[in-house]
């Protein structure tokens, strides 16, 4: 099966990396008190930012599809560790869970069946499924 999207990571200095993606150039850093230059957002905040922008399209597509009035969504996203001793609903009891809070705001006049059925759907976007299903990552040095 052929890769769906290239992405080239490359350092600069320090710690800020060129992050291109087809024809967009991006940029990677972390924050000064990390060690970093802060000249654009960390990887974990480009991970949520793949979720939230996953999440907000899915609903767009899905409402649009079905008829439904959805007009806007805005997802809000964090994430934090915890001892996977601490949580109740965690499989893994060794070692830390990364918990992702996602909160998702739908405008638009809109049922509560609706919006159920909007927050089930959420679950179903592409990135979603890709963080809570088996991932295997396959390096090699070159």
């Amino acid at each position: 099966m052929a890769a769906m999207t290239q992405v080239t990571v490359e350092s600069v200095r320090n710690l800020q990396q060129r992050v291109v993606i087809r024809e967009h150039i991006l940029r990677a850093d972390e924050p000064v008190e990390a060690g970093g230059n802060d000249t654009g957002p960390n990887p974990y905040e480009y991970l949520l930012a793949a979720l939230g922008s996953c999440t907000s399209m899915t609903l767009l597509l899905y409402a649009r599809r079905k008829g439904i009035a959805l007009q806007k969504v805005r997802v809000e996203l964090d994430h934090s560790r915890i001892h996977a001793q601490d949580c109740a609903d965690c499989e893994s009891k060794e070692g830390f869970v990364t918990e992702i809070h996602r909160r998702i705001f739908l405008e638009g006049d809109l049922t509560a069946e609706q919006r159920a059925r909007l927050l089930e759907i959420a679950a179903r976007c592409p990135v979603h499924r890709t963080l809570t299903g088996e991932i295997k990552i396959r390096d090699r040095a070159l």
